[in-house]
């Protein structure tokens, strides 16, 4: 049956041996000095023109692409044609192989179910990988065609129809469901100098804190986990490929100017200033000196209980928190604090050779959880600003076609390799227990704007210095004038 073959068919785990062996499920010839096209060095894949890139996308009778080709090749090729133009050339080099085999030879005939399941599978892999790609009419109708074609491979059946059917049924609630997602952000999306509050007058004692909410470090490290790997599973690697593919390649046009912007990316980096800004709000606003003091070492063990789990993202946000101006020049308070803790933290995101530390940590949080047993111990959240500016630079540094005009395919290897680290990271389910009242003061507490973040520092403990006296006399001035 066509079923049994689509399961059954090889696969190679991605990525399992990056540019270790051959990343092309075949054994390729010697070509010896001849300039080739595809090109490949030591059996591994390193540049080709798009349309020998695009042949060996597509399955053949005796052939099927392995995953960590259809992945890289499907998440990089929109930097070089619209995936409604790539499904296209895909069903036009289907339909030349279905003619071909119906016009041979008996044995060959009988090939066409086996054919019909390799282009399911490859479609399937497609649809639910990059589902964002089918959300516009023009990939839908292509996508439509190349199933009409191959279910007609199978008619007495009607196996591949079902197959076909109920792929079509995944993708449409996989698109509905996003859809979904960025209507309700939308509805919250807010720059976070516009949930300030300009204070005019010094704060009750008695005002709701994080501390009356939640006086456990780990706990709120767990939430703040969980609201982390929340945000994340909303992220999807043509998000990433943004970076690249917004740019200008070297065929003159962007290539997903027509499709909607999706802010999946921009949402997540405005949490991690959120969480940022509610750090620093929540110290500064603290009127007494000994509970600031605790307020400052409660996010600290806050942080190292992140980094302990693997939330990189909460610990470098919590510590970029209490590093804002506003808390730093709070030194009465820090004075009080015991600061060990925080200094070990602060190592770990030295910035120093390109955060040589925060990368030997990630890397060892990375070997932690390809051997773990449990959930708990599976959890990597990478600083994600770190993140995207790696990918940023590796697409800033290789250029995306090589003099001869090939695609530098080697450069889109590393791209996805670490997009597909990513989105391995981001598959973890958190083993966690949500507790809605501390996300939800997490997630709605007032966040001081910068601003405001100085007028309670400076009401907290007073200018120092010249400069700091006329910023003061400058805010104080601004609230008059308000008032």
């Amino acid at each position: 049956m066509v079923l049994e073959t689509t399961e059954t068919m090889p696969q190679t785990p991605i990525f399992s041996s990056m540019l270790g062996s051959s990343c092309s499920g075949q054994v390729q010839p010697d070509m010896g000095e001849r300039c080739v096209d595809p090109v490949y060095q030591d059996g591994n894949l390193v540049s080709g023109s798009l349309e020998a890139l695009i042949e060996r996308l597509v399955p053949t009778m005796d052939y099927y692409p392995d995953r960590t080709y259809i992945f890289t090749f499907l998440l990089s090729s929109r930097v070089f044609i619209h995936p409604h133009e790539l499904l296209a050339k895909v069903g036009q080099i289907c339909i030349k192989q279905k003619q071909q085999l119906e016009m041979g030879t008996e044995a060959e005939k009988a090939k066409l179910k086996s054919f019909a399941a390799k282009i399911i599978q490859l479609l399937k892999e497609w649809t639910e990988t990059f589902p964002y790609d089918f959300q516009d009419e023009k990939s839908m109708k292509e996508l439509k065609e190349i199933a009409h074609r191959i279910t007609q491979c199978d008619e007495e059946n009607g196996t591949v129809k079902k197959i076909i059917s109920q792929m079509t049924q995944n993708l449409l609630m996989a698109l509905s469901a996003r859809s979904q997602y960025q209507e309700i952000r939308e509805k919250f999306r807010q720059p976070v100098t516009d949930k300030g509050t300009i204070l005019k007058t010094k704060p009750q004692s008695t005002q709701k804190d994080i501390l009356s909410v939640c006086c456990d470090p780990l706990i709120l490290a767990q939430q703040l986990t969980y609201i982390e790997l929340e945000r994340v599973s909303n992220i999807y690697p043509e998000d990433l490929m943004q970076i690249v593919s917004h740019m200008d390649s070297l065929d003159n046009h962007k290539c997903r100017g027509d499709v909607t912007k999706t802010y999946n990316l921009e949402a997540y980096d405005n949490w991690f200033n959120c969480l940022s800004m509610l750090v620093a709000t929540e110290i500064c606003r603290v009127v007494k000196k000994k509970q600031r003091t605790r307020m400052v070492e409660f996010f600290i063990d806050v942080a190292r209980e992140c980094f302990n789990i693997g939330n990189f993202n909460s610990m470098m946000a919590i510590i970029s928190g209490m590093n804002l101006s506003p808390v730093a020049r709070l030194k009465k308070t820090w004075s009080k604090v015991k600061t060990a803790k925080f200094d070990v933290l602060e190592h770990h995101m030295d910035p120093s050779s390109n955060f040589c530390n925060y990368r030997t940590a990630l890397q060892g949080a990375a070997q932690r959880s390809q051997t773990a047993n449990s959930n708990r111990e599976k959890i990597v959240i990478p600083v994600f600003n770190l993140f995207i500016k790696d990918i940023y630079f590796l697409h800033k540094i290789h250029t995306n076609r090589l003099p001869n005009g090939q695609i530098n395919f080697k450069k889109f290897w590393e791209i996805s390799r670490q997009i597909h680290d990513f989105l391995t990271w981001k598959q973890v389910e958190c083993p966690f227990e949500k507790d809605k009242k501390i996300q939800s003061y997490l997630l709605t507490a007032p966040i001081y704007s910068e601003e405001a973040l100085f007028i309670a520092s400076f009401e907290s403990e007073g200018p120092e210095n010249h400069m700091e006296k006329d910023s003061w006399k400058t805010l104080r001035t601004t609230l008059l004038n308000r008032a």
